[in-house]
């Protein structure tokens, strides 16, 4: 199957709730660093279920490829199979045949992939066949079996809508515990419901873990999604006490990705893994041929003219323009807009129910532009975007990557024009050692 399918691996779907009426709810023991739960908090309320028609397995058939791997191969749960087939994928993704056989053999993983490779898949297969196949006697509320944790709001929510479009079939309860949400509603699911797979980001879930509001000593599944990214953010203090909530590395399983590998991720990998097995999967987009990558040579002043020209062609389709800053991206959505064009902004200091609005009126628009940083870039995960604009040179050769990464999707043919000005020519240097490859600049043309 080919990687740009799974680059937006699952389509949006109405939010199936999946009840939890197999799951022992007992009284706790009180506990030396546990507050005993109530009868209301541990037992939740049987959900009555629509009978559904009855599935053949037999129907979901694909046919044997040399060098491609079906899903069969790796002998998944049978509800699992069967969210698969409804998704309409057949063939492994290489981070997915690589990854899957290592942790559905119950090994910690070490993973370099970026967004877009098929990873997500590739944990929550790993997730949920460990939760299907194993059932404890006894289950609480406030303790989840598997924690995926991730840097950003916009990923999180996207991992927790992929999990729940993946285990539909499945009466696994996912749940978010994410800052700029809903804080009494996070913390009520939590204390009243037994929530299977928990998707947070780490801030609020250290809130929540210093409450006693969530308890994370039986967590079976720990995921550790974009630890370079984590890096950068300030977060790994943060992780680093999440971690030591959960049991011995070497009584769960852990799987950790990053798209890059510094000193610091190796070093933070090897003390939070037991004995991991090391997958590398090379990201198509830097060598994408499906992107026409344009480098315009530009005065900064000139910046916001041709822009605006070039946003005006009938060509143009869904874009993004990508900026380093948060109050740049702001101050050029007002300016767009001035100019008649009805361009959104989606950045960190825009609140987050409003980022979610605003992707979602992004994702139903043929015509659109997006304004954005590349913090909340991470979580656009949109097909049909037919140019993407780093209006200034990004200071990370990675975060090119990921830009460009916007477009060119599920198959499509896709544009990225970068505007380099004369404060940020140095950068090319960086970028072509980077990419592997010279970078032809051009003068942006007038018309």
């Amino acid at each position: 199957m080919p990687i740009g399918l799974f680059k937006r691996l699952f389509p949006s779907k109405e939010k199936v709730e999946a009840p939890t009426p197999n799951k022992k709810a007992a009284k706790p023991k009180p506990a030396e660093n546990k507050k005993p739960k109530s009868k209301a908090s541990t037992a939740p309320k049987a959900v009555t279920k629509a009978p559904q028609p009855k599935w053949d397995p037999a129907q979901f058939t694909v046919a044997a490829v040399e060098g491609k791997t079906r899903f069969h191969d790796f002998k998944l749960d049978e509800r699992i199979m069967r969210g698969i087939y409804d998704l309409g994928f057949e063939y492994a993704s290489p981070i997915q045949s690589e990854s899957l056989p290592i942790t559905l053999a119950g090994h910690d993983i070490i993973g370099k992939a970026q967004t877009g490779t098929g990873k997500t898949a590739a944990f929550l297969i790993t997730v949920m066949q460990k939760l299907l196949t194993s059932t404890p006697q006894e289950r609480f509320a406030s303790e989840p079996r598997a924690l995926v944790v991730a840097p950003t709001r916009e990923l999180a929510l996207q991992i927790a809508q992929d999990a729940r479009e993946l285990g539909k079939h499945t009466d696994l309860h996912v749940m978010t515990v994410l800052g700029g949400m809903d804080y009494d509603k996070q913390r009520t699911e939590l204390s009243n419901k037994v929530v299977d797979i928990v998707v947070a980001t780490p801030g609020r879930l250290l809130d929540f873990l210093n409450q006693k509001i969530v308890f994370l000593d039986q967590v079976e599944m720990l995921v550790i999604d974009e630890a370079d990214r984590m890096l950068d953010m300030g977060f790994i203090p943060d992780l680093k006490r999440i971690i030591r909530a959960t049991p011995e590395k070497n009584l769960r399983q852990t799987q950790l990705f990053s798209a890059t590998y510094p000193y610091d991720v190796i070093e933070l990998s090897e003390s939070w893994t037991y004995k991991p097995h090391q997958v590398e999967i090379e990201p198509e987009s830097v060598a994408t041929e499906r992107v026409d990558q344009k480098f315009y040579i530009i005065q900064e002043t000139e910046k916001d003219k041709t822009l605006a020209r070039i946003l005006k062609s009938p060509e143009m389709g869904r874009a993004i323009i990508f900026a380093n800053r948060r109050d740049t991206t702001r101050d050029l959505a007002q300016r767009l807009n001035r100019m008649g064009l009805n361009a959104m902004l989606l950045s960190g200091e825009v609140a987050q129910n409003k980022r979610m609005a605003t992707l979602e009126r992004f994702k139903k628009q043929e015509k659109a532009i997006l304004v954005a940083t590349d913090v909340a870039g991470r979580g656009i995960h949109v097909d049909g975007i037919s140019h993407v604009f780093n209006y200034n040179l990004p200071d990370d050769p990675e975060d090119y990557v990921h830009r460009i990464g916007r477009t060119g999707r599920a198959g499509a043919n896709g544009i990225a024009i970068t505007f380099v000005d004369e404060f940020e020519a140095y950068g090319l240097m960086d970028l072509e050692s980077y990419l592997g490859n010279k970078i032809v600049t051009e003068v942006a043309p007038e018309e």
